[in-house]
């Protein structure tokens, strides 16, 4: 298993379902993850303290996942110098249209990257992570090659399918 840490952090709990996506996805890969609830509208202290202390923790990255206003991934971002990649979560309100221009439109200087809505995004910054930190771990990478070869095996399978 990779020593990489990685933090799953969402805005409440009711995220978990979106973003259990990343984590089984990062548990699948062997990576090292820790999980909390931050509130960046009701725990702005904590998750300063969280977000400023990640580096000395061993973090090497976060995924937070947010939904509404969204303000979780950027706050994060605000606080450290690690990469941050923002998952807009679907509300109920505009269908998640609102976490994704939150989280998107971030000021120069404090980037945050960011995926699709809900599901897909999540799992979508897991395989983002997991890129990024596979330029340094070459487990992580040949994963990755393998996980990729699986896809284009099932494409085909699936195109081939249609043709008998």
């Amino acid at each position: 298993m990779s020593n990489t840490k990685i933090a799953v952090v969402m805005g409440s709990v009711s995220d978990w379902e979106t973003m259990k996506n990343a984590v089984n996805i990062l548990k699948d890969f062997g990576v090292e993850i820790e999980k909390h609830v931050i509130s960046a509208h009701r725990m702005p202290d904590q998750l300063s303290e969280f977000s400023k202390g990640a580096r000395q923790r061993g973090l090497q990255m976060m995924i937070a996942g947010a939904g509404g206003a969204a303000h979780l991934p950027g706050m994060l971002a605000a606080n450290t110098t690690l990469p941050v990649i923002g998952v807009p979560i679907q509300s109920h309100a505009l269908n998640g249209l609102d976490s994704l221009l939150s989280i998107v439109q971030m000021p120069a200087g404090i980037p945050v990257a960011t995926t699709a809505i809900g599901n897909s995004g999540a799992k979508n910054a897991a395989y983002l992570a997991l890129s990024i930190l596979s330029r340094q771990d070459q487990e992580i990478e040949n994963k990755l090659i393998m996980f990729r070869r699986e896809q284009t095996k099932k494409s085909l399978e699936s195109d081939a399918q249609l043709n008998d």
